[in-house]
């Protein structure tokens, strides 16, 4: 395996790694030499002379850098081209413009539309300011000028960048026509041309989405979801057969509520019925706290398609944590589900005003307490389907589960909304209780009035609004479970939604994660995770990468198993300012699990901290496309 001659120069050599190379198989000891940005040599007892700088790695595992492949970077690229908070966890690829949004076309803005903050804002709870100051930055108009753009930005990570479906139907269409009607002939035949153009000039593939949480941000759109949904069957099967001719790959959500529509659609990855299969990836096998049929059906849909009889090349996407979600008063990506918490969500993050009107509003409390009660007392369906763990809504309304986080009454940070429910019964029947003077005169203020559960939720809501952060874990909360689906063959790890909610959600250490789980099984599935991590996404997304043979590009990190055993998995999650965005964000910190990560032969990350050059100099760039 060693290439080495008497001159031969490398810039690092990494001794005495434990080497998981992708492949599967069980890891080596031996040296790994790096020159002008490749692999230049691997093997044992690597002649350290011949090295500029020396890195010891007797206790540490090396493998291929991560693949991130359900990332929303498109915006933070644009201000923070480093991708430091997935770089410090081992990420050097990620794939960008994900479930049908991201800027391939430029910004779009025409006729008084403004795609990026009206298409963003909602569904990746992005605050508008922020997305318009990165719309106001484009200066690219099509998919060669953006990837062009993107090859010219000091990139940390390689990029997979897909054609999202959302903004190619505002390019064709235009905005409004978009979200209100079927494309004419002529209209369906641009888009396919445009989609096939951008796969020659490298675009991997083709993203859509179809999930009931995805709305616009924009009056009088509020109500709409994003364009993607208004495509109906035989134009989502127009354009998926350009990407099945092209070689590439098609990401997509499933339409939730339909389970028919489900299975029509993604039997278009299937060789048996369309000729030639299609590279399919989907979000998400979660295992849903009240619902526990659906990842069970998730699993035989895929087993299903990808039998040899249907020929499918189908990988559904399983998160390697706790689906654990923030919000902001009622401001989360779990509220769009519901209409009662989604007309909140309709108004400005600003707009407190507008959502206390809306609350103070007599139909309105009738039909929110009416939803939240709903299957909680009495008999009936809903009554059983909520007992079973069955039901319809993703978010299953248990005040149990709902810890407040961040809150103007500091008393109550770390508690449940059943503890503070409890001293707001307590209070109003008169019953003693232990508290300060601000908690009784806020109790007297806002909760005098509760009654129930229902009352509860809608006085907390008034008394904080945004300024209350409360979080659920809606989904993966059984870590055996989650081990299971990520070590399945039929699933992919993935689903980290990483750049996106900013304030919602963090699992950029998702892949870390994976290990971890993995690593309970010894060296042979932490081989495997390795390569479900590496080898495999590069496969699915059609890219070249996810290796560190010789003459590879040296995308490669190393992992100090000690700390990764260390590593309190479910408890990473840090709010911390970022300047980026003059915002606040949810990240993870990890740091000491992953002592270095290089990408393209240059350090980016040391173990505690960044190199210099991450997101000034260059480092990755777009991954060439294999078909």
């Amino acid at each position: 395996m060693s290439d080495t001659t008497p001159d031969t120069v490398w810039d690092y050599l990494i001794q005495g790694a434990k080497v998981f190379d992708g492949i599967g198989e069980l890891p080596v000891r031996e040296d790994i030499a790096i020159a002008d940005g490749r692999v230049a040599a691997r093997g044992p007892d690597l002649d350290p002379q011949k090295a500029h700088k020396v890195i010891d790695a007797t206790e540490r595992w090396a493998m291929p850098g991560l693949f991130d492949i359900h990332t929303h970077y498109d915006l933070e690229l644009e201000v923070a081209p480093g991708l430091p908070e997935s770089v410090r966890h081992g990420t050097t690829t990620v794939v960008i413009a994900n479930c049908s949004l991201g800027l391939a076309f430029g910004a779009q803005r025409k006729d008084g539309a403004d795609p990026i903050v009206d298409c963003y804002a909602r569904v990746e709870n992005i605050p508008k300011d922020v997305l318009r100051a990165t719309a106001d930055r484009v200066d690219w108009k099509n998919p060669k000028e953006y990837i062009q753009h993107l090859n010219r930005l000091s990139l940390g990570p390689n990029l997979v960048t897909m054609v999202p479906h959302s903004m190619l139907r505002i390019e064709v269409m235009g905005f409004d026509a978009s979200i209100s009607r079927d494309p004419t002939e002529d209209e369906l035949n641009a888009m396919e041309a445009l989609l096939e153009q951008a796969m020659d000039d490298g675009y991997a593939g083709f993203s859509t989405d179809a999930l009931p949480f995805h709305y616009l941000a924009n009056q009088p759109n509020t109500r709409k979801t994003i364009p993607t949904q208004f495509a109906k069957y035989p134009e989502i099967k127009r354009l998926t057969d350009v990407v099945r001719r092209k070689g590439g790959v098609w990401q997509a959500t499933p339409p939730k509520d339909s389970t028919m529509g489900t299975i029509k659609t993604f039997l278009l990855s299937c060789g048996l019925l369309h000729g030639k299969p299609l590279r399919t990836t989907v979000v998400a096998a979660l295992d849903v706290q009240s619902n526990r049929k659906i990842v069970r059906l998730a699993r035989l849909l895929a087993r299903v398609l990808n039998s040899r009889l249907l020929r499918g090349d189908f990988h559904l996407q399983a998160l390697a944590a706790p689906f654990k979600v923030w919000s902001d008063g009622a401001v989360t990506p779990l509220s769009e589900e519901i209409e009662e918490l989604r007309i909140l969500n309709e108004t400005e993050l600003e707009d407190r005003e507008g959502r206390l009107k809306i609350l103070n509003d007599p139909a309105y409390i009738e039909s929110f307490k009416a939803m939240w009660m709903s299957g909680k007392t009495g008999f009936g369906l809903k009554r059983l389907k909520r007992l079973v763990r069955l039901e319809d809504y993703a978010f299953n309304r248990t005040l149990a589960d709902m810890t407040i986080d961040v809150c103007p009454l500091r008393e109550w940070q770390g508690h449940t909304f059943a503890d503070v429910f409890a001293r707001v019964k307590a209070a109003n029947a008169e019953k003693p209780l232990e508290g300060s003077d601000a908690e009784r005169a806020l109790l007297e203020e806002h909760f005098s009035g509760v009654k129930d559960e229902g009352d509860f939720v809608l006085a907390m809501l008034r008394a904080f609004d945004r300024d209350l952060s409360w979080y659920t874990v809606s989904a993966n909360r059984n870590e055996r479970v989650v081990r299971n689906l990520l070590m399945d063959r039929q699933l992919l790890p993935g689903f980290n939604d990483s750049g996106a909610h900013l304030t919602n959600m963090a699992f950029y250490d998702g892949n870390l994660r994976a290990l971890k789980l993995a690593s309970d099984g010894g060296d042979i599935d932490v081989a495997y995770m390795v390569r479900r991590l590496t080898r495999d996404p590069a496969r699915v997304f059609g890219v070249k990468g996810g290796g560190i043979e010789v003459g590879d590009q040296a995308d490669l990190i190393l992992v100090d198993p000690s700390a990764l055993r260390r590593m309190d998995h479910n408890n990473t999650v840090q709010r911390q300012y970022r300047e980026a965005f003059q915002h606040e964000q949810l990240v993870n910190r990890t740091d000491g699990v992953v002592p270095l990560v290089m990408i393209a032969g240059h350090p980016a990350w040391h173990g505690t901290s960044f190199d210099n050059a991450l997101g000034q100099k260059k480092m990755g760039t777009v991954l060439d496309t294999t078909f």
